[in-house]
């Protein structure tokens, strides 16, 4: 049996996917800036639908302030990356960026390591391993 984690994890990486292809057509003759804002907006009115339809809102003041900290560092996080990510498709090629931009699983990995206690088997770093030599083998000219 398969988890289910496996098939949104699966549905992230195509939509990944669709995200470097979208927007690398989407920046062409605008400011990364703008289109990583618009996207935001986009992404937000998205979002909340998926939320109010599922009748799932909550009043965030009703969070733990340790949640509401680390949303908001994972909002700052995230922001930084699409606005760094929107330059670098706006400079460079999709189908270089994207692999690039994919070493985040390995920073993803070492910070799980480090902050979270989680398991750096030989497994682990194998595959952490190959995704960096992946990215080193599609970027470098």
């Amino acid at each position: 049996m398969i988890p289910t984690w496996i098939y949104y994890a699966l549905g992230s990486a195509f939509f990944a996917g669709l995200t470097a292809l979208f927007g690398k057509i989407g920046v062409t003759g605008v400011n990364s800036n703008l289109a990583t804002f618009l996207r935001t907006i986009v992404v937000l009115i998205f979002s909340g639908g998926i939320v109010f339809a599922a009748g799932e809102w909550q009043n965030p003041a009703r969070l733990p302030g340790k949640t509401l900290t680390f949303l908001l560092l994972s909002a700052l996080a995230t922001g930084a990356s699409w606005l760094c990510y929107y330059r670098a498709l706006q400079l460079g090629p999709a189908s270089k960026v994207a692999p690039v931009d994919k070493l985040g699983v390995v920073f993803a990995m070492l910070l799980a390591f480090i902050f979270l206690g989680e398991k750096a088997d030989l497994k682990t770093l194998s595959g952490g391993a190959l995704i960096v030599a992946g990215a080193l083998v599609i970027a470098i000219r």
